[in-house]
């Protein structure tokens, strides 16, 4: 179990992605292999369902959930492939502030790091309901 915990505990000391600003506000799993010819990732709903479970405190009652499929896009000078999701979360109060919006980023066709600060890496994004997302339990 150590195994699988030790790379979250430290993924979330990851610095900011250099193009999104330095506030520190992404994380990454896996090294930078500076590959150009990217796989489609083609679990990427999948994995982002997994991911979220991990990421928000409570992933019960999202509402407002969609998703874009992931496009190439360049990145800090690599071609990768981003996702964008926007949602809105659940708060402590049991309330609902505005959606939020990531962009997901995977290498070899994995899911890779999440950029709080979606940007112009969601710029223009296509975007489909995601109802898998509401539906998530704990």
């Amino acid at each position: 179990m150590a195994i699988l915990t030790l790379p979250i505990a430290l993924a979330a000391c990851a610095g900011g992605l250099p193009g999104f600003g330095d506030d520190g506000k992404s994380m990454s799993y896996t090294a930078d292999r500076n590959g150009t010819n990217q796989p489609f990732p083609g679990n990427y709903r999948t994995e982002l369902l997994a991911f979220m479970r991990t990421y928000l405190n409570n992933p019960v009652g999202v509402h407002e959930a969609v998703v874009a499929e992931p496009v190439q896009r360049t990145v800090s000078g690599h071609v990768r492939y981003v996702a964008c999701v926007r949602f809105s979360p659940r708060e402590s109060d049991g309330g609902y502030r505005e959606p939020k919006e990531r962009a997901i980023l995977f290498v070899d066709g994995r899911l890779d790091r999440m950029a709080e600060n979606a940007g112009e890496l969601c710029a223009g994004a296509v975007y489909a309901a995601f109802p898998e997302m509401e539906k998530m339990t704990r």
